[in-house]
């Protein structure tokens, strides 16, 4: 067990951790990636770890310097390499308090007189244990796929997607009561026992096929939004399914993704049907997109490609009963947005389609698909991917091109020469050092994952340059697929004075930099005047779409995401200003520089174009003003020595941006009146020292109808004015980090949690 001051320590992971006295668990740092761990739960005795609860399942810490703490006030905290806090169980006694993990796997923090402060079986993740109980307001949750009971008391699955969300067990074709549920209860609460047996309070009764005692289970979602019961062979240490919720995995919703086909022959296979291709290489999840362009074309340029025995659930267009082929042939040709028709002989029934998801191929489905697409596409050929529950094979093309093989041997010989050309003058010159230093990193980036890539490789790989996904004062942004499918945004830069060899070494320093809050970059290209860098290509856009202008309702960031984007925001910049080995400075910190992933995570970009700096300096002076008007601290404007407050200043400008929903650095509307960003300041200044929370709040953006955390908002706007302070007034960005972090999630913390949060933005400022 962990006691009081206890801790452990993450370059210990392999010997230090906690053990229940059975046996059975294991507790401690578990690696899920190459430097990255997560605290979690295992069981002992299996071939490989099975994790059955993680404190950190989609934010793991660095391989170095983090660890587990039992603090003095009996908090278990999670801290990072930094030292920021990843995890807590939010805990707080007086009295002596210990962890210890317990025969049933459930870790627990207690104090000495045995009460219960946090339990792990209280918050599970994907896995659900014997006699852990599964309440209202808990989830299992793996990917998009989630189990929950929904608001009709009933027990479901549902695929909660980028683009859609669909229940898909029990079946959404039938009643409660035909599925063998019912609604009428209250408790909304499943048990998995001891012997196999899985109740739930709607009447869900299910067994395991080897029930009985004596026997390690567990209920767990998988990846691919199946919800399995397993049980342990003790003699192999391996696991068997005892029981399953859906039989034919095409019934999950959204596996294969918009536009994508399932098949189940009796493996799970994903596809693309004719004139689509997969859109992400690496995740089916993200489905197929079109190769052609969809508009309404008059219908003697459009055709329909047979799909037999398929269909896809909902989405529905219209219904039609007791019409010809050809009527529904035509029903779907009148309308520019239907994609496909399903058609059923026997019965005579039309369904026509706008979007194609759920898509699926059955050998009991009595009836057709029909896909609309450009005549003379030329698009007879599928190509797809096996899946035997998680292990993905690539299954290639129907078509056969041998009359291509010799240009095949042509090309491998070409480039096996090439090769060898290339490896005997690199060691040639090497061995006479002729190489200068910066040339030599730079062949050592080309060697490693980061890389310098061929003006023309990036211009095949943007179909020369012809998708625009942004632009700014630096550079023009490129969407781009590399030869190993990999999606990437290409920067062409403009106005960069850098030597050749100077953007190399740059570029070197930028390679190494890896944060889950900054967009990763990949390579860049230094070739004659051209210069491009590659970066990941994040899903959705920046965050000025979301919280400027006329915006639906789907894309308004809701008040938690905004909270989010700040503190991500926040560790992205502490992480450049403090952590690197070079002092770097992003210069131009504004909502455009701020990507948002599909989870709404924050990641800064065109950090790469921010100013390096030895940390033995504490300012440095530029030729030229750097960053975008409205945005750019009073330093700039006053020619004065330049450090890390500059970045500090335009958070403080983004932070008041994201609490309004306006654009502040460009003046807002006050009592019916324009003002500028210092007057509005000002007046907020006023009313925090008035105590005036009321007129505080009326500032947040209206189109949140009031759905907002009224603490959390006075903690960013105090801590905005304290960024726009003057320059050794401002805080720096991991003061700012643990400020936010104090108000985190605060909705679920004790009545004093707040007393905490002011307190710590308190001591920071």
């Amino acid at each position: 067990m962990l006691t009081t001051g206890s801790s452990l320590s993450v370059e210990e992971h392999s010997e230090t951790f906690l053990i229940s006295p059975n046996a059975d668990f294991s507790c401690g740092f578990y690696e899920v990636g190459r430097n990255a761990f997560s605290f979690s739960i295992w069981f002992t005795n299996t071939i490989e770890k099975t994790v059955v609860w993680s404190a950190n399942p989609k934010s793991p810490v660095n391989g170095h310097g983090s660890m587990v703490l039992l603090s003095h006030n009996g908090n278990l905290v999670l801290t990072d390499v930094n030292g920021t806090v990843n995890w807590d169980s939010n805990t707080s006694s007086e009295e002596g308090t210990m962890v210890s993990l317990l025969d049933t796997g459930n870790l627990i923090v207690k104090e000495s007189t045995g009460k219960i402060l946090w339990e792990s079986f209280s918050s599970p993740t994907d896995t659900l244990l014997p006699l852990q109980p599964f309440k209202k307001g808990t989830r299992l949750v793996s990917s998009y796929f989630s189990l929950y009971f929904d608001n009709d008391n009933v027990l479901r699955l549902m695929y909660d997607g980028p683009e859609i969300s669909s229940l898909y067990w029990p079946s959404a074709d039938y009643s409660v009561f035909v599925n063998g549920r019912t609604n009428y209860n209250s408790s909304r609460i499943a048990v998995l026992d001891t012997e196999g047996f899985f109740l739930s309070s709607d009447k869900l009764n299910v067994q395991a096929s080897d029930w009985g005692a004596g026997v390690k289970r567990r209920l767990t979602i998988g990846y691919d939004g199946n919800l399995r019961m397993y049980s342990l062979n003790a003699s192999t240490g391996s696991w068997i399914v005892s029981w399953e919720a859906i039989t034919e995995m095409c019934s999950v919703h959204g596996i294969c993704g918009q536009n994508g086909l399932c098949e189940y022959l009796p493996s799970l296979r994903c596809s693309c049907p004719p004139g689509y291709e997969m859109t992400d290489p690496h995740n089916w999840n993200r489905g197929c997109q079109p190769q052609f362009n969809k508009s309404c074309s008059k219908t003697d340029h459009v055709e329909f490609i047979k799909v037999p025995q398929s269909n896809c659930y909902g989405f529905d267009l219209d219904y039609n009963a007791s019409v010809s082929f050809a009527q529904c042939k035509k029903a779907c040709l009148d309308i520019c947005s239907c994609s496909a028709f399903v058609y059923k002989t026997g019965f005579a029934l039309c369904y026509t389609k706008s979007v194609l998801f759920n898509c699926y191929t059955s050998a009991n489905f009595a009836g057709d698909m029909y896909i609309k697409v450009p005549k003379n596409l030329g698009t007879s050929k599928q190509s797809g991917l096996t899946c035997n529950l998680g292990n993905a094979v690539v299954v290639q093309g129907s078509a056969s091109n041998k009359r291509f093989i010799p240009y095949y041997v042509f090309v491998t010989i070409l480039g096996a020469l090439v090769l060898l050309f290339t490896g005997t003058s690199w060691s040639f010159l090497y061995s006479k050092q002729n190489m200068p230093k910066s040339m030599e990193e730079g062949y050592r980036t080309v060697m490693s994952q980061f890389r310098m890539f061929t003006y023309r490789e990036l211009r095949e790989a943007t179909g020369k340059f012809k998708e625009e996904i942004g632009r700014g004062a630096s550079g023009i942004v490129y969407r781009g697929v590399l030869e190993d499918k990999r999606v990437v945004a290409v920067k062409k830069l403009t106005n960069i004075s850098h030597s050749e060899e100077e953007f190399w070494a740059e570029m070197n320093i930028i390679g190494r930099i890896n944060h889950m809050n900054l967009v990763r970059m990949w390579g860049f290209c230094s070739e004659g005047q051209h210069r491009l860098m590659v970066y990941e290509y994040v899903e959705n856009e920046s965050l000025d779409k979301f919280i400027f202008g006329d915006v639906s309702t789907e894309r308004i960031l809701s008040w938690s995401q905004r909270f989010k984007i700040a503190l991500g925001t926040a560790r992205g910049l502490a992480y450049l200003h403090h952590e690197c080995l070079e002092w770097i400075i992003h210069c131009d910190v504004k909502p455009e520089n701020i990507l948002l992933s599909r989870d709404f995570e924050a990641k800064i970009a065109d950090f790469g174009l921010a100013k390096l700096s030895k940390r033995d300096r504490s300012s440095f002076s530029l030729s030229h003003m750097r960053g975008t008007m409205g945005y750019m601290a009073p330093e700039w404007v006053l020619n004065l020595p330049i450090n890390a407050k500059v970045d500090v200043y335009s958070y403080g400008v983004v932070l008041l941006e994201l609490v309004t929903g306006s654009r502040i650095s460009s003046g807002i509307a006050m009592d019916g009146e324009e003002v500028e960003l210092s007057q509005f300041v000002n007046a907020l200044t006023e009313l925090q020292v008035s105590g005036d929370v009321k007129d505080i709040e009326d500032i947040v953006d209206t189109r949140l109808n009031g759905h907002f955390d009224p603490e959390q908002v006075a903690v960013m706007v105090k801590l905005a004015l304290s960024c726009l302070e003057e320059r050794n007034r401002r805080p720096t960005m991991n003061e700012t980090v643990r400020a936010l972090l104090a108000c985190d999630d605060h909705d679920n913390h004790p009545a004093y949690s707040w007393l905490t949060c002011e307190n710590q933005l308190n001591l920071d400022l």
